[in-house]
């Protein structure tokens, strides 16, 4: 079992930079792909990043490629989610998963899910 809490959401302008951070508890954390996903109003939840258990191999999606790194730190098991050169696009409740069999880009790879964070973005 994995129990993932995310934190770090809020309100900024175009521009902005935010750091997402997901905290997970229990003993497959460090052996789990990790992935960040996000949900707008009225739209289907869609991948965002993901990260492999080591950390040696991270994922984007193209929409975000070059403004948000994943990255990961076993012994916090914590995940994190830099966002930059944030735009009001990006307004979404942003998700953490955990894949307990790798890494993936598949929402439906992924066995647990956080309660998300709400990310808005101000023109």
């Amino acid at each position: 079992q994995v129990q993932l809490v995310e934190s770090g959401g809020g309100l900024v302008q175009a521009g902005a930079s935010l750091r997402l951070s997901c905290a997970a508890s229990g003993r497959t954390f460090s052996s789990a792909g990790m992935g960040w996903f996000r949900q707008a109003p009225r739209k289907a939840r869609e991948f965002v990043a993901a990260i492999s258990w080591s950390g040696d191999s991270t994922f984007y999606a193209d929409s975000v490629k070059g403004r948000f790194t994943i990255s990961r730190d076993n012994a916090k098991n914590t995940v994190y989610l830099q966002m930059n050169s944030l735009k009001p696009e990006d307004t979404a409740v942003y998700y953490c998963a955990a894949d307990v069999q790798g890494v993936s880009t598949a929402r439906i790879r992924y066995d647990y899910w956080g309660q998300g964070t709400q990310v808005t973005v101000s023109s």
